[in-house]
């Protein structure tokens, strides 16, 4: 199972860069292979300064060795060594009509001394986070998303855009950091899904990935901004950047499993603001999306 995903998530790398460049026109994405002198390592692909995407990282990487202390603890274990692979990509865009996108899609094996498989299990999702909400855009995603979970069962999308509202909320802000999406974690073999039904429906989602996108970003790349505007994503930005060295487990799990640190903070925007307890106008655009970040919303 490791071999096979690990295999499609390369694949899966290659076909979402290839497609990002496409759309920008000018910005490549920077490879650079990478080792952990613990076990294993990973391929990250970076894009900077384009037409379209101001900065963005599509990574994958596959690690594996003794399970650190903190993680024993965080798992419940004791001394085991552990393998996980994944993809992890964000995309933050120029123009602040177009929505910032992160998606992940992992797998992780615990194994005994003696190389026995002690437990297994996927995880994932993607979600966005517009600066501008364009409720067409919000069902587009959502409903893509939904297509992908319907054909493996019809609880998935309800139970895992559930689970991405509650997951990504920013608690020190009592707001969501976007508009969501799916988030799933501990997909594990049960007598209802094997350990492959699994691996079927999270490569699923990730091959929806591009059409719950690219139309998004194609629909909104050329719409005019101002400056204005422009302050109001850097400012959000800054709430995306709180979340993600605040909350999100897996920027913690990097850090504490000494991964690599330009990867696991290749997510964080190049350009951002703290403006000292800002707030927009009642009625604006801007508190528009505040009013859906505050309280989520079923968009399908």
């Amino acid at each position: 199972m490791k071999d096979q995903f690990y295999q499609y998530i390369q694949d899966l790398q290659d076909t979402i860069t290839s497609k990002l460049e496409q759309i920008d026109g000018k910005a490549k994405f920077k490879e650079d292979l990478w080792k952990r002198k613990e076990g294993g390592g990973g391929r990250t692909r970076v894009i900077e300064n384009g037409n379209i995407f101001e900065k963005g990282g599509v990574n994958i990487s596959a690690v594996h060795g003794p399970l650190n202390p903190a993680m024993q603890k965080y798992f419940n274990v004791g001394d085991v060594n552990f393998f996980a692979c994944g993809l992890s990509l964000v995309i933050h865009p120029k123009n602040p009509m177009v929505p910032t996108v992160h998606a992940n899609w992992r797998y992780f094996e615990m194994y005994d001394k003696e190389g026995n498989t002690l437990d297994q299990w996927f995880g994932g999702g993607q979600d966005l986070t517009p600066y501008y909400l364009f409720e067409e855009d919000a069902i587009h995603f959502h409903q893509t998303s939904k297509n992908a979970c319907d054909k493996h069962h019809p609880k998935f999308y309800p139970e895992y855009k559930k689970k991405c509202d509650e997951y990504f909320w920013n608690a020190h802000r009592d707001e969501a950091r976007g508009i969501g999406g799916l988030f799933f974690d501990y997909l594990k073999d049960s007598e209802e899904h094997s350990i492959t039904d699994w691996y079927n429906f999270v490569t699923e989602v990730g091959n929806s990935f591009l059409e719950a996108y690219v139309p998004i970003v194609e629909k909104r790349k050329d719409l005019e901004f101002n400056q204005d505007q422009r302050d109001w994503q850097e400012v959000r930005r800054g709430r995306y950047v709180e979340f993600n060295l605040v909350h999100d487990k897996g920027t913690l799990f990097g850090l504490k499993t000494n991964g690599r640190i330009e990867s696991i903070l290749m997510s964080l925007p190049p350009h951002v603001q703290w403006v000292y307890d800002h707030h927009p106008k009642s009625g604006s655009e801007e508190a528009k999306l505040i009013e859906v970040l505050e309280k989520p919303r079923e968009w399908v």
